[in-house]
């Protein structure tokens, strides 16, 4: 049987594999925004948080220094948010250190699937417990980061680099 066409051309592109690697671009990318826009949100609500370390690329303030907590952060926990059973001081101090943390391995795509999770409980909390009232923000804040945990952070991650290595070289 002679070989068509369409079959020569297709075989010519590089066939099905080629075709569905440019068909996952558009979700790498989405990824990448997703990654991007939800980790700057939470690393902008950390930075209010701490005094002696502050990065905003976007309005160019670099302060270079050994963090503390901010006094303003453990009042905040303390008069406005009022966590049920955890101590103020706990409570600034764990979300200081997840709204940093978090961020980083999200902007990397390093064990994003948790990180996400990480974010996505502390969205729940902010929504359940401290301003009920904001459910559509922290509705969209939940969508970017279930998306995340459920399909990963793209080719265009620390996480897509290592499952590669481990999938071709058995690392």
């Amino acid at each position: 049987m002679k070989p068509t066409l369409t079959h020569r051309l297709f075989v010519f592109t590089g066939g099905w594999q080629a075709r569905a690697e440019a068909a996952r671009w558009p979700g790498d990318l989405l990824a990448l925004l997703a990654r991007i826009s939800i980790a700057a949100t939470f690393w902008r609500s950390g930075q209010t948080k701490v005094e002696g370390f502050a990065v905003d690329l976007v309005d160019g303030v670099f302060e270079w220094g050994w963090p503390h907590l901010a006094p303003q952060a453990v009042g905040l926990f303390r008069d406005e948010y009022a966590l049920p059973l955890l101590p103020p001081e706990a409570a600034a101090l764990m979300a200081a250190w997840a709204e940093h943390l978090l961020p980083i391995a999200l902007l990397l795509g390093l064990a994003t699937r948790l990180s996400a999770l990480g974010l996505l409980g502390m969205t729940a909390v902010i929504q359940l417990l401290v301003y009920p009232g904001a459910w559509p923000i922290h509705g969209l804040w939940a969508a970017v980061l279930l998306m995340l945990v459920l399909r990963g952070p793209g080719r265009c991650s620390v996480d897509h680099v290592l499952a590669r290595a481990v999938r071709d070289h058995g690392v």
